[in-house]
This record gives structure tokens, C-alpha cells and sequence, in this order.
């Protein structure tokens, strides 16, 4: 009698398990979406083609999309196809790792939400598996999320921006702390500018292949505390505008965060602030193919011109012009007020074109090359670096010796020197005693 009530013990507990198995991966409302099909039928950036996939909520939607054959990337659209305006990628899964036809979108019972290709190959997942997932959602503010039960966020697509920030998005410390570039409208793979949160300003980058590390062009450090150190930065608007009290008047702007707040800071400091003229909640932040960073915002309700580009940050009204990017003048031109106006050559300034180049040093040799100068002049590396204080003739040899140095940058007044990896754009400016000194071959 005892064995036969343990045995009914044994199989109503195996029968409540297998029940709660079962509601318990019901939970989770699990999808699969295919990579097949018609293309979309609007226009959208970089002149793809796409396939929505998934749920959308206006204006945003996941889509695949290739800019080359058979080379797919899982992105989130934003625009809306009523307005008839260039549709815009502000997140993407996989870039630098397509997948092709056939390749699925899923999110699986056990709560992975996973980029796949057609023979199940994964490409991308959110490594969610078993973690208490039970929804999924595209918020209104463009975040994709995995939700547990009690909708707090189990992952965030806001965690892992490409090079476009939107409102409520941040870059952190411990996280993803920069934006990098897209390559080219046809190559999405990382492009050489980066725009990155350090401990003590927010900085952008060039990567050349020529050089050692990557070169500053740009900083700011504005609100930063001697003692403190940043911690996130994130994109915000804010009807809340200090110079105005018009509701309709929007602000667009970053807070940021500092570690070691001092006593009288009460709240976070905000930097990079522009006014809009309409409900900038639909924005974003993007550092683009050349290497600047732009403020766009959505007008959900608008038709036509829904689109606006609300700011530039390196403009010719700035304190910044399009002098300071390195890629401005294409290979070699000089800049001024953000125009290309010369071609430096050994024997003077030429008109400037597209096929501006400096001539290729082959050798290492010292006999077989020399410098040729320009007065007045300026790398785009110059304005936010110091340089390294020594005399012209040490600068010199520095270059001299090494293989890779295409010229030297020197200030005499106040004898500092710059070795240049990758020449691109040189600025006019108003000081003679600013010199550049490029290298060329004696043949």
C-alpha cells in the first residue's frame, strides 16, 4: 500500500514538472522570420534593398537589407513609408558579418534571440538562453527588447549601438564606449573614424592604415570635473529649453555622468546641446562615412521634409570648420574655411582636384628622397595634440629615419614637432611660422 502511494507521489511530481516544462517555455512567444522574398518598394539610405521582418512600431521596423548581392544585414529601419522620405538604419546586428538568402531572425523558447543562417550557421544572438526571458518588443523610442516577468529589460539593442545614438541611448563605461563609421555606402564594415567617451572628454579619431594608432582630430571636455571621470554619456530631448518659453521649442542634447562628483554639481552636465523647432523626441546622433557628427530628427506626423538634419558639429559657423576632417581634400589638399583650395606640390601651391596626391616615397634611404616646405599651414592632428617640444633638426631626423613618416609638421616659436602617418588634409592658417615639410622622392 505504501509502495503504491509512493509510486502515484512519483508520477504526479513528474507530471507537475513536465507541466510546468510546458507553460513555462509557452512563455516565451517565440518567432521565426526568413530572409525571402520581394524587396520593399521605397527608398531607403544607402540606396539598399530591404525586406521588413517582424513587428514595426512607427517609424521604426526590423528589415534585412544588402547594399551588395546576397550580403544581408539585420538592421532597424527608421521612417515611415506614408511620408515618402528616405528611410534610415540607426541599428544593425551584424555589421562586417552578412548573412545571405534564407537566413533566419528568430527568437527561440529558450528566450535567445539569434541571427542564423539558412543551415542554422549563428551569426549574431543575444546570448538570452535560459535567463528568464518572456517578451519581446520594439519600444516607441527605437529599443528592442527582451523582457523577464517582471518587464524589467533582460537585453537591449540600446546596448550595442554601431555609429548612430537615439534619444535615451548612451555610450558607458563597463559597455560600448564609442561610435566607429561605416566604411562606404556599399562596404558596411567598420570605417576608420571613431567617436569615443574617455575618462576626460569625448574624442574623435582617424585610423590609418599608415599609422601606429589612431589620430585625434576633434575633443571636447567641457563639464568635466578635474577629479572626475566620465561614465555614460546619453542623447536626450527636452522640451524643458532655458532660453525660451515656448512649448513648441525643443532641446536636443547629451548628459553625461561623471565618477567623483564635487559637492556643488547637483545634477549631470550637459553638453552638446542644439534647439529644434519641433518635437525632436525621434532624433538621433550619428558620426558619419567622413568622419563628422550630425543631429537628424523625424517628424512622425509630416508627409513631406519629414526629415531634418538639425546640426552639424564641424561647419564653417563652428568653432570647427571641415578643415579639422582628415578626409576633407581626398588624399592631399590644403583647406580653408571649409573648402578645398590648393594642392601642395614641390614647386607651389596648384588648383585643387579629387586627384591631388603627394608623390609615394619608396625608399628608406635618406639620398633618395627630400622635403619640400609650406609656410602657413596646419594638420588636422595639430589643434588637439601638443606635439613633442625638441629642435627642428631632431623633428627631422624623426621622420628621416622612420619608413613610414610622409612628412614633419614644426612650430617654430614655439619649437614643437609633429611626425605625420597620413598627410590627407592640410589647413591654411594665418601664422608663417606654422611649416609642413613633406617628403618626396628625388626621381
Amino acid at each position: 500500500m505504501a509502495s503504491t502511494n509512493y509510486s502515484r507521489i512519483i508520477i504526479i511530481s513528474f507530471l507537475c514538472f513536465h507541466l510546468f516544462f510546458v507553460v513555462s517555455q509557452a512563455l516565451v512567444p517565440s518567432f521565426t522570420y526568413v530572409n525571402q522574398g520581394n524587396f520593399g518598394d521605397y527608398i531607403v539610405e544607402y540606396g539598399a534593398n530591404y525586406r521588413p521582418r517582424g513587428p514595426a512600431t512607427d517609424p521604426f521596423q526590423v528589415c534585412f537589407y544588402n547594399t551588395t548581392p546576397n550580403a544581408y544585414t539585420l538592421a532597424l529601419r527608421m521612417g515611415t513609408v506614408r511620408s515618402e522620405n528616405l528611410m534610415r538604419w540607426v541599428w544593425e546586428a551584424n555589421r562586417g558579418k552578412p548573412v545571405r538568402e534564407n537566413a533566419t531572425f528568430s527568437l527561440g523558447r529558450d528566450g535567445n534571440l539569434v541571427l542564423a543562417e539558412a543551415d542554422g550557421q549563428v551569426v549574431w544572438q543575444t546570448n538570452t538562453a535560459n535567463k528568464g526571458v518572456v517578451g519581446y518588443e520594439l519600444l516607441p523610442n527605437g529599443n528592442m527588447v527582451l523582457l523577464d516577468s517582471k518587464g524589467r529589460f533582460v537585453w537591449q539593442s540600446f546596448d550595442s549601438p554601431t555609429d548612430t545614438l537615439l534619444v535615451g541611448q548612451s555610450l558607458l563605461v563597463g559597455g560600448v564606449s564609442k561610435l566607429v563609421s561605416r566604411a562606404s555606402e556599399e562596404n558596411n564594415n567598420d570605417g576608420p573614424y571613431s567617436f569615443v567617451m574617455e575618462p576626460k572628454r569625448m574624442a574623435l579619431y582617424y585610423k590609418s592604415d599608415n599609422s601606429p594608432r589612431p589620430m585625434l582630430y576633434w575633443a571636447e571636455y567641457e563639464g568635466i570635473g578635474k577629479n572626475s571621470s566620465l561614465s555614460n554619456l546619453t542623447l536626450l530631448s527636452d522640451a524643458d529649453n532655458p532660453y525660451s518659453r515656448d512649448d513648441s521649442v525643443y532641446l536636443l542634447y547629451f548628459v553625461f555622468n561623471t565618477t567623483n562628483v564635487s559637492p556643488d554639481q547637483f545634477s549631470p552636465a550637459k553638453s552638446f546641446g542644439v534647439i529644434t523647432r519641433y518635437n525632436s523626441t525621434l532624433s538621433y546622433f550619428r558620426l558619419g562615412m567622413d568622419g563628422n557628427l550630425r543631429y537628424f530628427t523625424f517628424r512622425l506626423e509630416v508627409y513631406n521634409f519629414a526629415w531634418d538634419r538639425v546640426y552639424t558639429f564641424l561647419n564653417r559657423d563652428s568653432d570647427n570648420d571641415e578643415c579639422q576632417l582628415p578626409e576633407r581634400c581626398g588624399k592631399f589638399g590644403l583647406c580653408e574655411d571649409s573648402q578645398c583650395v590648393a594642392c601642395p606640390t614641390p614647386n607651389g601651391l596648384s588648383g585643387w582636384s579629387k586627384d591631388c596626391e603627394a608623390k609615394k616615397v619608396t625608399s628608406c634611404k635618406a639620398s633618395e628622397f627630400h622635403y619640400y616646405k609650406l609656410e602657413g599651414v596646419d594638420h588636422y592632428m595639430i589643434k588637439y595634440t601638443t606635439g613633442d617640444v625638441t629642435k627642428q633638426s631632431k623633428c627631422e631626423s624623426k621622420c628621416t629615419s622612420d619608413c613610414k613618416c610622409l612628412g614633419y609638421f614644426f612650430h617654430t616659436d614655439q619649437s614643437r614637432c609633429w611626425i605625420a602617418y597620413d598627410l590627407k588634409t592640410l589647413t591654411r592658417v594665418g601664422n608663417s611660422t606654422n611649416l609642413a615639410y613633406i617628403k618626396t622622392p628625388n626621381k
